[in-house]
């Protein structure tokens, strides 16, 4: 596993140069005041009689924050080219339920693009009402994570892909040569994958679908204020949200949610300071079978955090507040109060981004043909 260095040590070098001051108290950095006070004193008004104001938002060092990123407009691959006609295709297949053996479910049943690329459920029903034993994380800007799954299977969202539709719990297809035939059954199909790859004797196959359906997710971005914020926007956030910031960095919330997701960039252990309380998912252990990976998952980002609840892997928690005591608790050996948690959430509301909506609406799909197979119940 790639350990990072100690969270708490990390945190507190990047506090020294990103707060300037604690959540309440008049900025004192390097940076004046900023202009987000709520509060301003009437012409002419005496210093000793200046009407009651509320508690100025922290000054931030802005060169303090290059921990953090933008969120591209794209993710780019280096081999998988992202043409508009992959791109539609992937669209289509990312809605179409035939791709499941009982063909009532696809990648947005689980995945709601309307929903911020969740369910809400704890665990998503699969095939004949299977459950999962994982939460289903957002596909939401999941193309520039470190890996996919909770426990870094697969390398990208191309491979991803494949998964579910042959997983037994989830869309349960029997494996990637019925998929073909399915595809290959339907005439709209045949025609577009042959568009997309016009040099291949035999277009449809199931590693095209994936790359498709990759191509699409890879302009699924949210960017929000924050977004605004880093590139410069001081107008962008709010006092509280500011103040949340600091308490964010302050508490050592940026050992591990950094980048352009903060978070999805890096693995960790689950429990650092005190047990997780659910130990039975060893996570990628699973995977490499390597000790020092026990209990270990990739980090979720937290872009869109507050409409994608139930919350961790296990889905256990569905309060924000609550999810963010619990990881200050037994990631860091922090206990915070109702108050600096709301804070915290307070920032993690800006980062909310806007669903692309036109980019996101189902397309019509093409018609089944003569030899499509028929639902499969079994």
């Amino acid at each position: 596993m790639r350990r990072a260095m100690s969270p708490i040590l990390r945190a507190s070098v990047l506090l020294a140069t990103l707060v300037g001051v604690a959540a309440c108290d008049e900025p004192q950095g390097a940076l004046p005041s900023r202009p987000h006070e709520a509060g301003t004193r009437a012409a002419g008004t005496p210093a000793d009689k200046a009407a009651p104001t509320a508690a100025a938002a922290p000054t931030i060092d802005r060169a303090a924050l290059g921990a953090y990123k933008p969120l591209p407009a794209v993710y780019e691959s280096p081999t998988n080219a992202l043409t508009d006609d992959k791109i539609a295709l992937g669209r289509m297949l990312y809605f179409d339920t035939r791709l499941s053996k009982n063909q009532d479910l696809s990648c947005n049943s689980c995945h709601g693009l309307d929903s911020f690329g969740v369910d809400g459920a704890r665990f998503s029903k699969g095939h004949k009402g299977q459950l999962g034993g994982r939460n289903s994380p957002s596909v939401y800007n999941a193309a520039g994570h470190v890996a996919q799954f909770w426990d870094g299977r697969a390398p990208d969202v191309e491979e991803q892909a494949k998964g579910p539709v042959t997983n037994p719990v989830e869309m349960a297809m029997p494996d990637a040569a019925s998929v073909e035939r399915v595809l290959r059954s339907i005439p709209g199909y045949v025609e577009l994958f042959k568009k997309v790859w016009p040099g291949d004797a035999e277009p449809v196959t199931f590693q095209h679908m994936a790359e498709a359906i990759g191509a699409f997710e890879r302009k699924l971005t949210t960017p929000s204020r924050w977004d605004k914020y880093l590139a410069g926007d001081d107008q962008a956030l709010t006092p509280d949200e500011l103040r949340g910031l600091a308490k964010f960095s302050e508490v050592g919330c940026t050992a591990c949610h950094g980048g352009a997701g903060l978070g999805g960039h890096m693995f960790q252990k689950v429990g650092a300071a005190k047990p997780y309380p659910n130990d039975k998912d060893l996570g990628r252990y699973d995977v490499t079978k390597a000790d020092a990976d026990r209990l270990v998952f990739r980090v979720a980002s937290l872009r869109n955090v507050d409409k994608t609840a139930p919350y961790f892997h296990d889905g256990a928690v569905a309060d924000l507040p609550a999810a963010v005591k619990l990881m200050a608790d037994i990631q860091l050996g922090r206990t915070l109060s109702d108050g600096d948690a709301q804070a915290i959430v307070a920032f993690l509301g800006a980062l909310t981004g806007e669903v692309p909506r036109d980019y996101v609406k189902k397309p019509e799909l093409p018609p089944s043909g003569k030899d499509t197979p028929a639902p499969d119940p079994g």
